[in-house]
């Protein structure tokens, strides 16, 4: 069996910046064992999955060692695959996912923007444990549906924080946003998820349904620019429109080609840690 693959670095338009995602095309579900091996051997933060034999296109998204129910980057090279590869003529493309129902993708001028819904944060009261993890007292905190969210009072704090990976790993959510205003920008963060095998996770798009609504109600406006300042980073262009949020950015692609995987691998599944 052959698919065809592409990698794309999201939320940049230059290569070996942003977040590279992986994206498998197909024409066919394939059996989900096989798609988190293919997870595991690209090795990014996540792989994208796109059944483009009918609209709208079912994705799912895998992290190196689990799959996750929602991806912002990898959607967003999705999007960029199909729009560049398959469907040059439309400007919009609409997937489906079990847990978040319709995702809209437009192209306008270059960018790509998501339509999300959002994940408006709750008040979190332990501070102390998000302190241990990460060395600084945050402001506040938030909890979204699988994100904590930290709020720290200076950009430059979420510039120098060195994380404890193995305490991040111990929370009950999937990952740690950090987030603090900008100077240049209107807020920025840095996002992790060592539970899923991904310490520090580049661009994440998904973290951004949590921050826009925290954020647009902070500053008092609904359109925003922010930059996640992980060491690749990446600028997404965010709007809170009512209980959806819009997610834009660049993407381009840094290779396509085909993986040969054969049916025996279907048996197989991936080695626990110890």
């Amino acid at each position: 069996m052959k698919l065809k693959m592409f990698q794309i670095d999201a939320f940049t338009s230059k290569r070996f910046e942003g977040n590279p995602a992986a994206v498998v095309v197909m024409d066919a579900d394939i059996d989900e064992s096989v798609m988190q091996l293919i997870a595991a051997e690209n090795n990014l933060s996540e792989t994208a999955f796109v059944n483009i034999s009918s609209e709208p296109f079912h994705i799912r998204w895998f992290a190196p060692s689990a799959e996750v129910d929602l991806c912002g980057h990898a959607t967003l090279a999705s999007a960029k695959a199909l729009f560049d590869n398959y469907f040059q003529e439309k400007n919009e493309i609409v997937f489906t996912c079990k847990e978040h129902g319709k995702l809209l993708a437009k192209r306008d001028d270059g960018l790509i923007y998501l339509d999300f819904p959002t994940d408006n944060p709750a008040k979190y009261e332990r501070l102390e444990k998000i302190r241990d993890a990460i060395g600084v007292m945050p402001d506040a905190a938030y909890q979204g549906k699988t994100k904590l969210m930290a709020v720290l009072s200076g950009e430059q704090k979420v510039k120098d924080l060195e994380p404890n990976f193995e305490k991040i790993s111990r929370f009950d959510q999937m990952g740690l946003i950090v987030t603090a205003r900008s100077s240049e920008f209107d807020f920025v963060s840095r996002c992790f998820f060592p539970k899923t095998g991904v310490d520090e996770d580049p661009v994440t798009g998904s973290a951004h349904a949590v921050m826009i609504p925290y954020w647009a109600s902070q500053l008092g406006k609904n359109k925003m620019v922010a930059k996640q300042i992980s060491e690749r980073s990446g600028i997404l262009y965010c709007e809170l429109a009512d209980d959806r949020v819009i997610i834009g950015g660049y993407a381009t692609t840094f290779f396509h080609g085909e993986i040969i995987i054969s049916v025996s691998y279907t048996h197989l599944t991936l080695p626990t840690k110890a």
